[in-house]
């Protein structure tokens, strides 16, 4: 199975996705490190991305998560994914791929960026990421304001595993 942890930057994808996947003793794997030299030092420098710059990210992690599914891993992937056709071109075996949407307001996400240090996602594209997400329908939303062991227990529970 592949859990897709998905939300804003500083929704805590990462860190709800690493405990997740130690409770599980699952895999664990950051999309941020699929993308480009490139792209990393546009968003350091607080350029959004274009489209035509996700295009091979998205393809390199659609590739990992095929790979994945094949050799049967279970597998948490933390990943933005903030619009549906993301979503829609990563989720390749809805059976065995499950998204959770980690959603927290733009207060709340905007001071956990500010306290972050050594992160090329800088608050400057906070808002848009906001402006670029798509809210997911028809998926487990967990609250980010709430402790990280809680969310881990509440999509371990939700997800019966």
């Amino acid at each position: 199975m592949i859990i897709i942890v998905m939300g804003v930057s500083g929704s805590g994808k990462t860190t709800i996705g690493k405990l997740l996947a130690d409770s599980l003793e699952w895999e664990f794997s950051d999309a941020d490190t699929f993308h480009s030299p490139e792209n990393v030092e546009k968003m350091r420098c607080g350029i959004p991305l274009s489209e035509d710059d996700r295009i091979p990210w998205l393809q390199a992690l659609q590739t990992a998560i095929k790979h994945w599914l094949q050799e049967n891993k279970n597998v948490v992937l933390a990943c933005s994914a903030l619009k549906n056709s993301y979503r829609q071109f990563l989720v390749v075996d809805s059976e065995r791929t499950k998204l959770v949407y980690l959603k927290g307001s733009y207060e709340l996400i905007q001071m956990r960026l500010q306290e972050r240090s050594n992160h090329y996602m800088s608050e400057k594209l906070l808002d848009s990421q906001f402006y670029t997400l798509e809210e997911p329908v028809d998926t487990l939303c967990m609250d980010v304001a709430q402790p990280p062991q809680i969310i881990v227990q509440n999509i371990r529970t939700a997800l019966e595993i």
